[in-house]
């Protein structure tokens, strides 16, 4: 009996270490399986992640606009900032417009007239240019971007200076249409290099006049040759945001140009001296033709109500936007030879801003100022660069303070 229990315990034994043994080798499988099963998962996620977009659009960052005092207040604590930094009206919004806008609040549950008939109307009155060559947006951004959406393919190619209007990168590569950044030079655009650039397939040419974020401008001869030289099938878009600002001789009216080309555009603002960036309303005037394409392709009712009455009466109120003019001319002079005293180098700017290359790298220097309650400008690609609105006489002794002691440390 002794040894048939020695027998059976032994065999219980082999049978406990075959079933043990078993067990661990369908739990290895079991967890090869699972791990399988989160791989394939994973790669199928991954893979339908990266089909939903083009890989120009995977590459893209969302565009940084300048902080909010809001959201300076959340982070710092600061309660009193002044933002020096989107290049907006430091005098605020024509009383005009303010005025108009109230009395079509309780109308907001109309659509927009989706024509924006009477603001064409004042603005072919304004420009001398016919109605049908005139086509507002939301924001001149939008018209930019409706542009190459309109007129460009990835067979297509773009040419842009850089650092240019952020716009020009972003509206390419969401499009997914080949560019050529041409570098500035001496902080300006280089036309002659711009039109070397220009290949068979190219179909946009854009330059921002003045330059954002630098300032600077293309004089009109200078302009005038590009425009010119330029094969006839390529469309120039002259980006003229900043243009009622601009106080040089030799600064172009790119209106004025529209003879010496057929595809010319001009695209404008109601964001800046009119005071009017949080409504965004813009415009373009270009040939009938470009203009009926871009109107095919424009969303409905993409200018509101609220929008058009504001920019219609601000393009009427002249001694406002005369008023913006003469205060920024002003503290840009005096803003600009401040900087300079403190060791610094401004580019010449015929904009409501100024870009200033610091002593040294920008970001302390842009982070130590928001600690301060001043918030600037960084500009992507060179280190040492900060672009400054030009603000009210108070506000520019503010930011001349504390970059002065920002500058010492």
């Amino acid at each position: 009996m002794c040894e048939r229990r020695l027998r059976h315990q032994r065999l219980s034994g082999g049978v406990n270490k075959y079933l043990v043994g078993f067990r661990q080798r369908q739990i290895r499988a079991e967890k090869l399986a699972i791990d399988q099963a989160i791989l394939w998962r994973l790669w199928y996620e991954a893979k339908a992640v990266m089909s939903l977009v083009t890989a120009s659009i995977e590459s893209l960052a969302p565009y940084e606009a300048g902080k909010p005092v809001e959201e300076l207040a959340r982070e710092l604590g600061v309660t009193d900032a002044i933002k020096l930094a989107s290049n907006e009206n430091p005098m605020g919004p024509s009383p005009k417009a303010v005025l108009a806008v109230q009395q079509v609040l309780s109308q907001l549950h109309r659509y927009p007239d989706a024509a924006t008939y009477t603001l064409r109307e004042q603005l072919s009155a304004k420009l001398a240019v016919p109605m049908n060559e005139i086509l507002p947006g939301n924001g001149s951004n939008e018209l930019l971007e409706l542009l190459v959406g309109t007129f460009a393919t990835p067979g297509h190619h773009i040419v842009f200076a850089e650092p240019a209007f952020v716009v020009y990168r972003l509206a390419s590569l969401s499009h997914g249409i080949p560019f050529t950044a041409v570098p500035l030079k001496r902080l300006t655009h280089d036309l002659e290099a711009m039109a070397e650039a220009i290949q068979p397939n190219t179909r946009i040419v854009f330059i921002a006049n003045p330059n954002n974020p630098t300032g600077t401008h293309v004089g009109k001869s200078a302009l005038e040759k590009f425009l010119r030289e330029v094969p006839p099938e390529v469309i120039v878009v002259l980006d003229e945001a900043y243009i009622e600002y601009a106080d040089a001789p030799d600064f172009p009216d790119g209106l004025a140009l529209r003879h010496l080309r057929e595809r010319l555009v001009i695209t404008r603002t109601f964001s800046k001296i009119y005071g009017l960036a949080a409504l965004r309303v813009g415009y373009l005037v270009a040939p009938p033709k470009l203009v009926d394409y871009v109107n095919r392709v424009r969303a409905p009712f993409n200018v509101s109500t609220v929008g058009q009455v504001a920019a219609i009466a601000a393009l009427g109120d002249d001694e406002y936007v005369q008023q913006g003019r003469l205060l920024n001319g002003a503290e840009r002079r005096k803003l600009t030879n401040s900087l300079v005293a403190l060791g610094c180098k401004v580019a010449p700017s015929q904009a409501n801003f100024v870009f200033v290359q610091l002593p040294c790298p920008a970001k302390g220097v842009y982070d130590a100022l928001l600690r301060q309650g001043v918030i600037t400008r960084l500009v992507g690609g060179i280190p040492n660069g900060l672009r400054i609105t030009v603000g009210l006489a108070n506000e520019n002794i503010r930011l001349l303070g504390a970059l002065a002691g920002v500058l010492k440390s």
